[in-house]
């Protein structure tokens, strides 16, 4: 029942993605191996939308997604949330005497990757749309080594990931999950312990670090503004950091829109077909948004609760009105409004 519901769920996120999104672009998925333990390790920009992502873009596993305690506040979300295989972390800010159920967290951790299973976290600790790659904290390191110790025959594959947006804010966005190559974890384990896990942060660091755009902070605002300036495309960090590297003498590889105006009259007439979910969005969520990361966690979710919702309860009222004819008609146009807005 349980791989009937990750299943369904997954395919229906899938779907919404396609729609949310002008393009998705996958990356060497296949380093995510089957048949493996696997700890995915990525880097933190767009809030619960980068966990989405992974769940359906991770090569067709299942992952357990470490997630942040403060999200499980409602029973009913907590429920929801630990049917998807998220499990609540607890961070400084959670206060003090919750860090210390984090030993049960990492303990589980382990024994789901003795398993054969999947677990996904993101080691920078925090989310945030700087396009730069923060100190990784020590958490995951502590999860692959008592896995080790635990579980010794384990061939535990850490796979690094760099995810990658165009503009992570806005509505249509674009967006690439680069997947780096699998790193075994043993090699780590060998060594001295405070050595290897040195080597282990400053190894998958740097790999996350190759796998998506990576501003060195001095002068993070003026690269910013000259990469921007440029039109660069961000969903290319390589090209992105290399041309950084060599302080802007690369030849760069620009993105291009001429369809703005085009776009934005979809857009309008979208707002107009659903004008009920756009104002629930307008007035009460994104009032409410505290931190640009969620904006698009927040849209997001609207779009796959409200709006299906609208739509299903518009097209019945214009069935039962005028005909069924106009209700469809009601249907296909909001659909292929949706396609035209985000993919034009």
């Amino acid at each position: 029942m349980k791989q009937i519901w990750l299943h369904t769920v997954r395919a229906y996120l899938r779907l919404a993605l396609f729609f949310y999104y002008k393009k998705v672009e996958v990356i060497n998925a296949q380093n995510i191996p089957k048949h493996k333990p696997v700890l995915l390790l990525s880097n933190h920009q767009n809030a619960l939308i980068d966990a989405l992502l992974i769940a359906v873009y991770g090569n067709g596993r299942f992952f357990y997604f470490l997630t942040r305690a403060s999200v499980f506040n409602k029973p009913i979300i907590a429920k929801i949330l630990k049917s998807l295989q998220m499990i609540p972390v607890y961070r400084v800010r959670d206060g003090w005497k919750t860090i210390s159920n984090n030993a049960e967290v990492f303990t589980n951790c382990s024994t789901i990757l003795s398993n054969n299973e999947a677990v996904s976290l993101f080691p920078e600790g925090n989310h945030s749309l700087k396009r730069t790659v923060r100190p990784l904290s020590k958490g995951f390191t502590r999860i692959v080594f008592e896995t080790l110790e635990s579980y010794p025959e384990t061939d535990l594959q850490i796979v690094p990931l760099g995810l990658n947006y165009k503009n992570a804010e806005s509505y249509p966005d674009s967006v690439s999950l680069n997947f780096g190559n699998a790193i075994a974890a043993k090699p780590f384990f060998k060594t001295d312990k405070h050595e290897g896990v040195l080597k282990l942060k400053t190894t998958v660091q740097e790999r996350i670090s190759e796998l998506t755009t990576n501003i060195p902070k001095d002068n993070y605002s003026n690269i910013l503004e000259k990469l921007e300036g440029l039109k660069v495309d961000f969903l290319k960090p390589e090209m992105v950091n290399n041309l950084i590297k060599s302080n802007f003498t690369d030849d760069v590889v620009t993105v291009k829109n001429n369809n703005i105006v085009l776009q934005q009259l979809f857009k309008t007439l979208l707002v107009l077909l659903l004008i009920g979910p756009y104002a629930v969005w307008k007035f009460v969520a994104q009032p409410k948004i505290k931190e640009a990361e969620f904006t698009a966690t927040f849209r997001f979710a609207i779009a796959i609760t409200l709006v299906p919702i609208w739509v299903i309860l518009m097209s019945s009222f214009l069935a039962a009105i005028f005909s069924i004819k106009i209700g469809g008609i009601y249907l296909l146009v909001v659909l292929g409004t949706a396609l035209l807005t985000s993919k034009i």
